[in-house]
């Protein structure tokens, strides 16, 4: 209703905005009907708007499936992106620095409405493919990263937070307790940061400390992800976190901004 009475608002580009994001790691092809679908628009529309899409180049379309993929469009977004957040720029050093010294996957994250995305990820050798890519959008409330910023709110703002944003099921270990999920930020909040078990990878544990602006409040967090193979709790926070905590501390809020 707010989008329909805002005279300001352009339908057909909502329309073909929602077009590109029908695509994600488990659609990376998809033919017009598929769109139709995944979009819940009728395929004339999406014939417009696909095709119009890969006039301008934001859209490739195979000439024999006639399916169509993201083209190379979508880096050169990426790269005015990362021009456009200064904080990236700032913590990268930083990060190569931890990266180097742990010997474990580093990863930047920001918070997007009620999930995180990585906006940097330093991979170490054992990472896969999968956890090497930027972009990726989880559940905050799912995620060390998450919990780290989220502990940094006020108490209402917590609270709203745990009581609404939205949960998803990735392994038989991911918390879909909002009462344990407080109780966990609540732990963040006395201690400084966070630390999951399982939630996205059953063998994986993930820390995070927050990189509080000038207000105290965080947008962002520095996030580590070991092997619970051959990680424990109390080796992380000895080895890991006092190192994680100088870097989150290094960073500089000056740059953040609420997204």
């Amino acid at each position: 209703m707010e989008k329909k009475q805002n005279t300001l608002y352009v339908s057909s580009l909502a329309k073909g905005l929602r077009l590109l994001r029908a695509f994600d790691e488990t659609h990376t092809e998809l033919s017009l009907v598929e769109l139709s679908q995944r979009t819940e628009l009728d395929k004339s529309a999406v014939q417009r708007l696909a095709n119009t899409l890969h006039i301008e180049g934001m859209l490739d379309k195979n000439p024999v499936t006639r399916r169509f993929r993201p083209s190379h469009a979508w880096l050169q977004l990426a790269y005015s992106y990362y021009w456009s957040d200064q904080l990236v720029g700032q913590a990268i050093p930083k990060l190569i620095d931890l990266s180097q010294e742990l010997g474990e996957t580093v990863n930047l994250a920001e918070l997007s409405d009620d999930h995180i995305i990585y906006v940097s990820r330093l991979p170490c050798k054992r990472t896969y493919f999968a956890a090497t890519v930027v972009g990726r959008r989880l559940p905050a409330l799912s995620t060390s990263a998450g919990r780290a910023m989220i502990s940094t709110f006020s108490a209402e703002d917590r609270e709203e937070a745990v009581r609404t944003w939205s949960l998803k099921s990735f392994t038989n270990r991911t918390t879909m307790d909002r009462d344990e999920i407080r109780r966990s930020i609540d732990e963040a909040v006395a201690n400084g940061f966070a630390i999951s078990t399982g939630q996205m990878i059953l063998s994986e544990l993930g820390v995070a400390c927050p990189i509080a602006g000038p207000d105290g409040h965080a947008f962002a967090a520095v996030q580590c992800s070991v092997s619970a193979h051959t990680w424990t709790r109390e080796r992380i926070e000895a080895e890991i976190l006092p190192r994680l905590q100088d870097t989150a501390n290094a960073i500089s809020p000056s740059s953040q901004a609420r997204r």
